[in-house]
């Protein structure tokens, strides 16, 4: 008898892809649009991994909701002009070490991985084409289609489509978003000590802790008490 899967389930931004400079830069675009000063780099570094309407609530909150809604179009707007340059990739690399463990993970028997992320359906569908990520995936959880982090819709959506239990699942992020949506699903998270929250932000939510993508396949032994 098979046994059944396990899952794999990875944040993308600050996790996969290091896409800071592309956020900031749409982001400082879209307030400079509306005439509105724009928030320091380390403000809009701690809201990556929300669903946009979101992250532009927490950094201005007192603005109309008119405002913010225009906010999230112009972001919109200047995130889409900025990936049809030819800077794009640059702008979002993927991390040291990422391309060679997804495609370890992914050719391993019983083992499926899956997105949850707060991107786009079309922003994570420009990125995966960008890097040849192109059937790694198969779940992908995006912000168009659940609440925004850290409820656990895409958790239990990504179990439900690849029939996975909770106890052989895991979420791989870099905020505590992620690690408060795992838990709120039953599942593990495994923190990356290389994205946009601190470390202690992510253990303070139980999570471990992994300082490269070489450490991953051991993490994951580990967690399922499996040869690595």
């Amino acid at each position: 008898m098979t046994a059944p899967a396990r899952l794999v389930l990875f944040d993308v931004d600050g996790t996969l892809v290091d896409s800071q400079a592309s956020i900031v830069a749409a982001m400082r675009a879209a307030f400079a649009a509306l005439s509105v000063p724009a928030p320091e780099r380390a403000a809009i570094l701690a809201i990556v991994g929300l669903s946009l309407d979101h992250a532009i609530a927490r950094l201005v909150p007192d603005a109309p909701r008119g405002r913010q809604a225009a906010l999230v179009a112009a972001y919109k707007e200047a995130f889409h002009a900025a990936r049809l340059t030819p800077e794009a990739r640059a702008a979002s690399p993927l991390y040291d070490g990422a391309r060679a463990v997804l495609d370890d993970l992914a050719g391993r028997p019983g083992l499926v991985l899956g997105v949850a992320t707060g991107k786009s359906r079309r922003g994570l569908e420009a990125l995966i084409e960008m890097h040849g990520l192109a059937g790694l995936f198969a779940t992908v959880q995006v912000a168009d289609d659940h609440p925004s982090k850290p409820h656990p819709s895409m958790v239990l959506a990504a179990m439900a489509e690849t029939g996975t239990a909770p106890a052989r699942a895991v979420m791989i992020g870099d905020t505590s978003f992620d690690m408060q949506m795992a838990a709120a699903a039953g599942v593990p998270g495994i923190g990356v000590g290389w994205g946009y929250h601190p470390p202690e932000a992510l253990r303070a939510h139980g999570a471990r802790l992994i300082d490269s993508f070489a450490e991953l396949p051991a993490a994951l032994a580990a967690l399922w008490e499996v040869p690595a």
